[in-house]
């Protein structure tokens, strides 16, 4: 057994005032000395956090680890909490077999590469017509506001079937769900009025089908209330995240000019970019699995009851599994990277990601070459307590001559 050390007292989150897109230094330091080790949880459980990439990879993996929530600690109090209660109806991110085998094997045919590739078109026109936008609006905008969220809500408004009249009255109740400004009790009733919407949508589609998502999961045994939930749980997973990596995605590549005028230089480079960006922005960035019974993972025995912490930050920088990890390179091969997790909860919906951002970032930097920052770097509102990372906005600049 390897020798003891003291745990770690409670999560790192305090991130380099020097780099915003850096994890927390306390959790490479961790990794270095080992890549699991125990740590206090807020609410005193004794439990462990991983930060290797191989020890990650091997807790998000194993079916001997739950996402429950309900058998979770808490890393981080939330709003001053630290129980957590079981996952919602269609949460799929916090349950386990056979309910979680159930929803994913009705999802799995629905976001094939095939059927996502299929959209390229509609994202590029999606896209086309915020940079025309933009481009009326400018010269200075917030990228935000004005490109880096709308496309993925329009994207899923098209995937879920959302009809033109309702789609502006989503888009508001979606992006005050994800404000991180907003108190708890607005984002509350902003969940509560889209889950009211979506809710409307199941029983709008089981009277009259159309050629999307949720008019194809009418036809199963899904009831109006899983429908409804799946639905909502499909809008946190697919547009907070693509959103933020837009945004922040775009920080980094002004961030790193000679990154982005090889990306102008070789538009084939984006599927390596978008791979790599997601490697070293890890903006999902922590997870939590617990043991449902005893198990020996790095030398270490993991007791049934105990909750491990995933730092997905830490793994994607691990130098034993990418080399110069804390450069960003996109003529890297960022394969076997986690930023869209592992095993049976790995994303459903990477490959619309995939498909948004392999189109988003070359015709932003393509329609606007002297695109900039508007604001020194330290002026950009970062998301640090959020659980997806990412910026509050993003003012940029460009010449129009």
């Amino acid at each position: 057994m390897p020798e003891a050390l003291s745990p770690v007292p409670g999560l790192p989150t305090s991130r380099p005032a020097d780099c915003p897109f850096a994890p927390p230094a306390d959790l490479g330091r961790l990794r270095e000395e080992r890549p699991l080790r125990r740590m206090r949880f807020p609410d005193g459980h004794l439990g462990w956090l991983a930060t290797g990439h191989s020890a990650v990879r091997a807790v998000l993996g194993d079916p001997r680890f739950s996402s429950r929530y309900d058998l979770m600690h808490a890393p981080t109090p939330y709003d001053g909490e630290v129980e957590m209660g079981p996952a919602p109806v269609g949460d799929m991110t916090g349950i386990d077999p056979p309910h979680h085998t159930r929803y994913r094997r009705l999802l799995m045919g629905k976001f094939t590469v095939r059927r996502m590739r299929a959209l390229t078109e509609r994202v590029e026109q999606i896209a086309v017509e915020h940079l025309d936008a933009m481009e009326r609006q400018g010269p200075s905008v917030d990228l935000v506001a004005a490109y880096a969220h709308p496309v993925p809500a329009l994207m899923i408004c098209e995937l879920l079937g959302v009809p033109a009249a309702e789609r502006d009255r989503f888009k508001r109740q979606a992006a005050g769900i994800s404000r991180t400004d907003a108190s708890l009790e607005e984002q509350f009733a902003a969940l509560s009025a889209l889950q009211e919407l979506i809710a409307e949508l199941v029983v709008a589609k089981r009277a009259r089908p159309t050629d999307d998502l949720l008019s194809d999961l009418t036809t199963t045994d899904l009831t109006d209330e899983e429908l409804a939930g799946l639905g909502g749980f499909l809008l946190a997973a697919g547009l907070d995240t693509t959103a933020n990596m837009l945004a922040l995605g775009t920080f980094a590549l002004l961030s790193h000019p000679e990154q982005a005028a090889s990306l102008r230089a070789d538009p084939g480079l984006v599927d390596q970019a978008v791979e790599e960006l997601l490697r070293y922005l890890s903006i999902t960035h922590t997870g939590v699995r617990s043991a449902l019974q005893d198990v020996e993972l790095d030398g270490q025995l993991i007791r049934a009851g105990e909750s491990v912490v995933v730092s997905v930050q830490a793994a994607n920088r691990d130098p034993a599994r990418f080399a110069d990890p804390d450069t960003l390179d996109l003529h890297r091969k960022a394969t076997g990277h986690l930023a869209f997790g592992h095993g049976i909860h790995q994303c459903l919906g990477q490959q619309l990601a995939r498909v948004e951002m392999r189109v988003a970032f070359p015709a932003l930097f393509a329609r606007f070459p002297t695109l900039r920052l508007a604001v020194p770097p330290e002026e950009v509102p970062l998301r640090p307590e959020a659980n997806i990372y990412g910026v509050h906005s993003l003012p940029v600049t460009w010449d129009t001559e």
